[in-house]
């Protein structure tokens, strides 16, 4: 049975609505059908891999929406059933394997959604059936994550969401939603089924053909998210291809010797978040001034999250405006950034033998700080609309091999590496050097990816 309501219990339900509803639709009798079914929309717009090509671009606008109060109530329980829908589905998932060693796959809970809307005409049923679609792809895109993971290493189960964690709903546009850009000085409106036309600041133009809409909630602010099909407007040729080596000590470093210094925007507001979390710790739980400090502590951390993406913007642009060709390394951060395993002691049971792991630790919070992969995801994305290209190379030994001759130096400092044959030479840089080899943009000595 899928159950659309408050996921059988286990997370409480939205306040109008009874927390003991459900609703029990039968399943089909196959069990059968691919997991990859559908192209999930909720994606962000970026693409990480990028070739050469003259169809459209994705991209997306992000605008702030301010929602009247009653609007705003609205949006809230739309988030709250999108997110039982969600829960619902996964739970169908987990109990088909647990009890009978099935599959579940999107189309066989897509055909179900038409039976649950007719039996919860006031819950379920007011919502855009398109918009309830994207959800059931959302999880699909969800599980096939972790089935790509799981043939890898040991991956976790995907998990139940709570309402507070559950902040986006996709509409296609033109069913259930609709955006309405701003006239010469006005307010723009985007309509979605079961909220109404809320205003949106729009502080740019959206670009092609709009194909979805999302209405996204973050803390306290409500914003709206256009995703259109634009054509790529291919910059002028340079003739410049550069490789880029990504650091910590400096942000970045390339093959013809710009450096971009690392502004650790979380190091510069650790103080101020470190005061916040500990005052908030010490608050009683449920009172009014352990909300105002959780809400002062998120204010914080979205701006330190504004700041990198601001500052990962205008780098990207200012290296899809000079180069024709970037190389970067294809770097796996999860892997980078795992902690050590312990190492227990063989001569004395129960004792563990140092790991590094507070050395570890740290630099794991500098590479995260740094964000490494939403750069390259930015990156790509400008690229692409650009006319430009990038490509990922194989990182093993671009910090350690001399791009001249390729042969394996040593690092008596993180910032320098010796070479046998040609001397001492900025790490960063031979860094650079080899990643524009690898990717065909250098002299060819290196071993390529």
């Amino acid at each position: 049975m899928l159950y659309l309501g408050a996921a059988a219990g286990r997370i409480s339900a939205p306040a109008g609505r009874s927390a003991s509803f459900v609703v029990p639709v039968a399943l089909c009798d196959r069990w059968c059908g691919a997991r990859g079914e559908g192209v999930p929309v909720h994606q962000h717009a970026a693409r990480v891999a990028v070739v050469e090509g003259t169809g459209p671009v994705r991209r997306a606008f992000k605008f702030r929406a301010y929602p009247t109060r009653a609007q705003e109530h609205r949006a809230v329980r739309l988030l709250s059933d999108h997110c039982d829908l969600y829960n619902a589905a996964l739970e169908e998932r987990r109990e088909a394997w647990r009890m009978r060693q099935a599959s579940v796959s999107y189309g066989m809970q897509s055909a179900q959604l038409r039976e649950v809307r007719r039996a919860d005409p006031q819950g379920q049923g007011r919502h855009s059936f398109t918009a309830q679609q994207q959800t059931l792809r959302r999880l699909n895109t969800v599980f096939a994550a972790f089935y790509a993971r799981a043939k890898k290493e040991k991956a976790g189960y995907p998990r139940f969401k709570p309402y507070r964690r559950f902040s986006q709903v996709g509409f296609v546009a033109g069913d259930g939603a609709k955006w309405i850009p701003a006239s010469a000085g006005g307010w723009a409106r985007a309509a979605f089924q079961a909220v109404g036309s809320v205003k949106v600041r729009q502080h740019r133009p959206v670009l092609g053909t709009v194909k979805f809409v999302q209405f996204k909630r973050e803390h306290r602010r409500w914003y709206v998210i256009v995703i259109a099909d634009t054509e790529p407007s291919s910059l002028s040729a340079t003739g410049q291809a550069a490789g880029v080596d990504l650091g910590v000590a400096r942000f970045l470093t390339t093959s013809d010797g710009l450096i971009v210094a690392n502004p650790k925007f979380v190091a510069a507001s650790a103080e101020v978040i470190a005061d916040l979390q500990r005052r908030k710790d010490r608050a009683r739980r449920g009172s009014g001034n352990r909300k105002r400090l959780r809400r002062q502590l998120a204010k914080q951390w979205r701006k330190v999250r504004n700041r990198r993406l601001d500052f990962h913007h205008k780098t990207a642009r200012t290296l899809v405006g000079s180069c024709d060709v970037i190389a970067l390394e294809k770097l796996s951060i999860a892997a980078m950034t795992r902690r050590p395993e312990p190492k227990p002691n063989p001569g004395q049971p129960g004792v563990f033998l140092p790991n590094m792991a507070s050395a570890k630790a740290g630099l794991n919070k500098a590479i995260l700080d740094a964000g490494w992969a939403q750069f390259a995801r930015i990156l790509a994305a400008k690229a692409e609309s650009a006319g430009r290209r990038v490509v990922f190379v194989n990182p093993v030994g671009t910090s350690i091999e001399c791009h001249q001759c390729g042969r394996r130096c040593t690092r008596p400092r993180q910032d320098t590496v010796i070479c046998p044959a040609h001397g001492q030479m900025d790490a960063d840089l031979n860094g650079a050097c080899n990643i524009a080899t690898r990717a065909g943009l250098g002299s060819g000595q290196a071993p390529a990816a």
